[in-house]
């Protein structure tokens, strides 16, 4: 069994996964902050933007689909915003009955949850081009070039390389249970035993998986420190950016330099 389903990176021809990385990453962070910036409400250029987005999705041949799918995980985190509809002031939009009092949304709340629902539905779009556009350890690369602090891309090349240690780790015990499960081919018969059975092996698994991706990852850390690591991932000199990089930069960041001024002129 393979975890490559853990690496969101899909290799293509297209023009966006030519783009130098440290090009794409700092056209990533500036089109979040341009979203993230944008004044409650300002509708036209959510939907400018949302423009932006699919129009990214299609040159990089990764599909308009592919990406309004994952980005589609941001609604879950929607959720906390929820209150905003209740505890917003201004003049109620719906008043729902409930007993001897009533529920009151707010105009200015229901305003402010739909634009930070679609903010960061744009953005995690956005977030989900550039990853599966990049191969990460090029993302590392790019964000050292950027200048970001050494401990925090350390964190993040970490993390990323663990999740598949544990994914490795749990797969192992996986098969493990699976060996010494019983099967029978009468249907009146549940393989695995009970419910409560299979919880207690569930939670036995999950303490194991724990210790053991612990210990293998000090070992991991032992080997990275004998072989000279003291923090830093060191490469290859990275070539100079071309002029045509350079200009798509500039034509990306006067881009949302411009939205985000027509967003405060108008809605600010």
């Amino acid at each position: 069994m393979h975890i490559h389903f853990l690496d969101p990176y899909r290799p293509r021809a297209s023009l966006i996964h030519r783009l130098d990385p440290r090009v794409k990453v700092a056209l990533a962070i500036a089109f979040i902050l341009t979203t993230a910036l944008t004044p409650i409400g300002a509708w036209p250029i959510y939907v400018l933007l949302l423009t932006v987005s699919v129009s990214t999705a299609i040159v990089s041949e990764l599909g308009v689909g592919f990406v309004l799918k994952r980005a589609s995980l941001a609604l879950i985190f929607v959720l906390a915003a929820v209150p905003i509809l209740f505890t917003a002031g201004g003049p109620a939009l719906i008043t729902i009955p409930v007993g001897s009092s009533a529920i009151r949304i707010s105009q200015i709340g229901a305003e402010r949850f739909f634009s930070i629902s679609i903010k960061s539905w744009i953005s995690l779009q956005m977030a989900i081009l550039m990853a599966a556009s990049t191969p990460f350890p090029d993302l590392l690369i790019a964000l050292r070039a950027l200048k970001m602090p050494r401990i925090l891309v350390a964190i993040f090349g970490l993390m990323w390389r663990y999740l598949f240690v544990l994914a490795d780790e749990a797969m192992r015990l996986m098969r493990a249970r699976a060996a010494r499960s019983g099967e029978t081919s009468r249907p009146d018969v549940r393989a695995g035993g009970s419910i409560a059975w299979r919880a207690k092996v569930t939670g036995g698994m999950a303490g194991s998986l724990f210790l053991r991706a612990f210990e293998r990852g000090d070992r991991i850390y032992d080997a990275m420190v004998a072989r000279g690591y003291d923090g830093e991932v060191r490469n290859l000199p990275q070539s100079e950016v071309t002029a045509a990089q350079w200009s798509v930069l500039l034509i990306g960041l006067t881009l949302f330099a411009a939205l985000l001024g027509l967003a405060y002129l108008f809605w600010g």
